[in-house]
């Protein structure tokens, strides 16, 4: 069992953020201990079947609309880090145009809202239409629910983002003692609209408690918290 301890820390999270430099209260950080491993690990499958059920049926639709909107992929696969911070490959419907990454330099140079952890461009003219709407219902995660039956996602954990923050710092660090969730604390509090400050401090909570309560729980609260589109982007 580790303690992290209480520190003043600065984090630069990418070229386009701002430096943040919070005092925030470490939490006590435990691992896993082999029965909530089993239950989470079983919970993850049952729930990966289920949700590749409802991927199986609405693929054709979703492939065929992302296809008529714009030339390109079905699927968009980006890396990202995992467990122990090792990298795999995240899955997601593709709800930007092609050319996104090339023209994300000229965008930054507009209005754009500094976050350590996304880079949020208002109306980003990158997103296709029907990338507007799949992102809002959050149908654009669908395919991560293959992540989870390979192992490599957990159903609720903590958000691998693009743009993760690999600085040694302990409470950064204790983001990679369990494995990325599809849902997770920050989903159904508010989503883009948590601050960096908010969303690191519930991903502690949330690796400290390591309950499957807690894990049923968020998975109750997702639904809702997707349905209400509250923090979508």
């Amino acid at each position: 069992m580790s303690i992290l301890t209480r520190q003043a820390w600065t984090v630069t999270a990418t070229p386009q953020a701002v430096a943040v430099a919070p005092r925030l209260a470490v939490p006590r950080v435990r691992r896993d201990c082999v029965s909530y491993r089993i239950a989470k690990r079983a919970l993850d499958i049952m729930g990966a079947l289920a949700g590749m059920t409802i991927l199986a049926l609405l693929w054709p639709a979703i492939a065929l609309a992302i296809w008529l909107d714009s030339p390109g992929p079905v699927l968009f696969r980006q890396a990202r880090p995992g467990l122990g911070k090792r990298p795999f490959w995240l899955y997601k419907f593709r709800t930007m145009y092609r050319d996104a990454e090339m023209r994300l330099p000229q965008l930054l140079g507009g209005q754009v809202r500094r976050n350590p952890i996304l880079i949020d461009i208002p109306n980003d003219p990158r997103v296709t239409r029907v990338g507007r709407l799949l992102r809002r219902t959050s149908l654009d995660e669908l395919p991560q629910f293959i992540n989870i039956l390979l192992g490599q996602m957990s159903l609720v954990g903590p958000r691998p983002f693009s743009r993760a923050l690999y600085s040694d710092h302990p409470l950064l660090r204790a983001r990679f003692l369990v494995r990325p969730g599809l849902t997770g604390l920050w989903q159904i509090n508010g989503r883009k609209n948590t601050t960096f400050d908010e969303a690191l401090m519930l991903d502690l909570k949330y690796v400290r408690r390591c309950c499957i309560w807690e894990d049923l729980r968020i998975i109750l609260r997702t639904v809702p918290a997707i349905l209400r589109t509250r923090g979508a982007r």
